[in-house]
């Protein structure tokens, strides 16, 4: 596969995963905090962003996906990378978790929690923005420039619409539009769930956190989370929402730092019962 990203820092690697539709831009609030501690390598996944659909097409399903990922990292000379991701790209980091070959990972919000029905739900909010992404671009660059409109666009996606900048919104809703790996993306959705017994032998640390303002897929999905995953961490991010960095940056590359081991965590690993809620 041939997969654009964009590299910085220096230290053991860390990689970044985006959600359905985005773009490794959606990194770019966390970037330079993250690359003091690490070389970074922000990617966009095959059939998004910048990176073209594979020439055999996009994979089938999620196993397919981990397993179309693992001889690029290898490419990359990534040996057991610490991973970070969200939504889609949480859902791929807690996979790589669970074969094993990833030094820590740090999902927020990942795919594989939800019910059919919240499945379904979550997908018909997501191909409503991709309708409205086909609007004139022109149209679009006006519209984007009223912090108003801003808000109506992207307060599923975010709790703080009013942080993104109009030429930050315009990127993301053409990259939306862009996504030539979306549809096939969605249709393997529907049926995919993450399987918590397998991460039980997983070796590396792994942090879900969750926004407490998520209106993607509910905050109440962090519950099955911490059922499902007894030895995973668990948080709720106070302020935050779907894609998490954007609403609360220093939070959020906090939490991944300290799932890298980069920086000291500030409860120790007995208290995750005391950690509902991760604030500053």
């Amino acid at each position: 596969m041939s997969v654009h990203v964009r590299r910085g820092g220096s230290g053991e690697p860390l990689v970044l995963i985006h959600g359905i539709g985005h773009r490794h831009q959606a990194w770019e609030p966390v970037f330079d905090r993250l690359a003091a501690h690490h070389e970074v390598i922000a990617l966009d996944l095959p059939g998004f962003g910048n990176s073209p659909m594979p020439g055999t097409g996009m994979p089938a399903d999620m196993a397919a996906t981990v397993a179309a990922m693992l001889p690029v990292l290898t490419e990359w000379g990534l040996d057991r990378p610490h991973v970070a991701g969200y939504s889609l790209g949480g859902a791929i980091s807690l996979e790589l978790a669970a074969s094993g070959v990833v030094a820590s990972a740090t999902a927020f919000s990942p795919a594989g929690f939800f019910t059919p029905a919240e499945c379904r739900r979550a997908l018909t909010i997501l191909r409503l923005l991709r309708v409205n992404s086909y609007l004139p671009t022109p149209l679009m660059r006006v519209a984007l420039r009223s912090s108003y409109l801003r808000a109506m666009c992207f307060g599923s996606l975010v709790a703080r619409p009013t942080l993104l900048d109009a030429d930050r919104a315009l990127g993301d809703a053409l990259a939306l539009r862009r996504g030539l790996g979306f549809a096939a993306v969605a249709r393997a959705a529907r049926d995919y769930r993450f399987d918590g017994v397998r991460l039980a032998d997983a070796a590396a640390p792994v942090t879900i956190g969750w926004g407490e303002c998520d209106r993607i897929f509910g905050v109440h999905q962090a519950e099955r989370a911490r059922a499902g995953l007894p030895a995973a961490r668990v948080v709720t991010l106070p302020g935050c929402g779907h894609v998490p960095m954007s609403d609360d940056p220093d939070l959020v590359a906090e939490l991944i730092l300290e799932t890298t081991g980069a920086v000291r965590r500030r409860l120790p690993a007995g208290d995750q019962g005391h950690e509902n809620h991760f604030t500053k």
